[in-house]
């Protein structure tokens, strides 16, 4: 079988096109007024930065990075921010917009932001990295706030570069270690944030899981993506009973009809990196991996991994979204045609920014809970967040995509609508 990567080369989808044709997809349903489409439709602000930074040759490169902030209604904007050379303003768009819809639907005193910088990571020194980390963070301090704004990882981000934001950004305002979440625990960072949106993938699909009557034991299952999100997300599946078939990250795919052996997988690319030389499977491409004979898809790579060129060969019947956007808009009617149930990525993927809101609550109130304690408020945050868009779902009869974008638009236009008139 081909060894083929889908992951690095998305097909070009316009994301942010997307994001407009389902709300005002689900803004019909509604009924929505004008003037609330109109606030929704556009982000608030949009900031584009150019940041030179002397390498370690001693050249100077000038890298273009963004952030947008999407929404304030609700509270401080919140999201992430990611490495990568596919970031362009058309993807930070979207993902703010969702980042929105995400913190409304999770009932969280938070609107939407994303940030991002254009590069890949791997071609640079550790150094490097942290030299562009800070110069970005200058760019932005005046945009990022504990109450205005308030970044997180994202996809090639983590502990490391939310340190070296925090630090930068002390220089200027002192220590506000709430100003950032996902750092590490020694820096404010909360129990269980690492595993948090994986997390969020499996509690949904056990939610799901029960509305359709299946057993998690009877279940198969394909995993796209085993960095963060699906490596946490497939290991949580697997220990709930599921059979996983297929795993798949930057290498490859890797499948066995008998059932992977998930608990080795996560040891072998929490030491190598990625899963290259595993051996755990046979080799198959991503794109072979997304249309496997199996009960459940968790596509949890990059956004457009499923579009109408590939829809109509989806097997699953049940497909839990821990990517942002990992289903083009074109392709919503034919999976729907398939009777598919789809947990969309604004409710999937949504205990990252849950834990991010608890760990930002305790850094506030100077007091710290223990793993247990935040899974035991994050879970039942998104059990009942499940449950709200799962009632849209019936009493709207749409499919459980628009359903979510439902309950995160009358959110805010609620908000809207309470702080009066423009």
């Amino acid at each position: 079988m081909s060894s083929v990567n889908t992951i690095s080369q998305p097909v070009k989808v316009s994301p942010y096109q997307s994001l407009l044709k389902r709300l005002n997809e689900a803004a019909d349903i509604l009924n929505l007024e004008d003037r609330f489409r109109a606030v929704l439709s556009v982000p608030e602000k949009i900031v584009e930065v150019n940041m030179p930074v002397k390498l370690d040759n001693g050249k100077t490169e000038v890298f273009n990075g963004y952030r947008v902030v999407n929404s304030t209604v609700l509270g401080p904007s919140k999201g992430g921010i990611r490495y990568s050379e596919h970031v362009d303003k058309d993807e930070v768009m979207a993902l703010a917009g969702w980042m929105t819809l995400k913190c409304s639907i999770a009932g969280l005193p938070y609107g939407g932001a994303k940030g991002g910088i254009t590069l890949d990571p791997k071609k640079y020194s550790v150094d490097e990295l942290e030299r562009l980390t800070r110069a970005y963070t200058r760019r932005l301090k005046d945009v990022f706030g504990v109450d205005s704004d308030v970044p997180a990882p994202d996809m090639n981000t983590g502990g490391r570069e939310m340190a070296w934001i925090a630090d930068e950004y002390s220089r200027f305002y002192g220590n506000q270690p709430g100003v950032i979440t996902g750092k590490p625990l020694e820096l404010g960072g909360s129990q269980g944030r690492s595993a948090a949106t994986g997390r969020g993938v499996m509690t949904t699909a056990m939610c799901a899981m029960k509305e359709l009557g299946w057993n998690p034991r009877n279940v198969t299952a394909a995993v796209q993506g085993f960095g963060n999100v699906g490596s946490f997300g497939a290991v949580l599946l697997w220990e709930k009973g599921v059979k996983i078939l297929a795993i798949s990250d930057i290498s490859g795919g890797y499948f066995n009809e008998a059932g992977l052996d998930i608990k080795g997988a996560f040891e072998y690319a929490a030491k190598n990196g990625s899963l290259a030389g595993w051996t755990g499977g046979t080799a198959i491409s991503n794109a072979e991996l997304l249309e496997l004979d199996v009960m459940l898809l968790a596509p949890c790579a990059m956004e457009n991994q499923i579009t109408q060129a590939n829809a109509a060969n989806i097997k699953a019947k049940l497909m839990v979204e821990g990517a942002n956007g990992p289903v083009s808009a074109d392709a919503d009617a034919i999976l729907d045609s398939k009777g598919i149930m789809i947990v969309p990525d604004i409710l999937a993927n949504a205990g990252g920014v849950t834990v991010s809101y608890l760990e930002w609550v305790q850094n506030r109130a100077g007091h710290y809970w223990t793993e247990s304690e935040v899974n035991e408020k994050a879970d039942p945050m998104l059990e009942r967040a499940f449950a709200e868009v799962f009632k849209a779902h019936k009493d709207y009869k749409c499919s459980m995509r628009l359903a979510a974008y439902v309950v995160g638009i009358k959110r805010v236009a609620s908000a809207v609508k309470l702080k009066g008139n423009y």
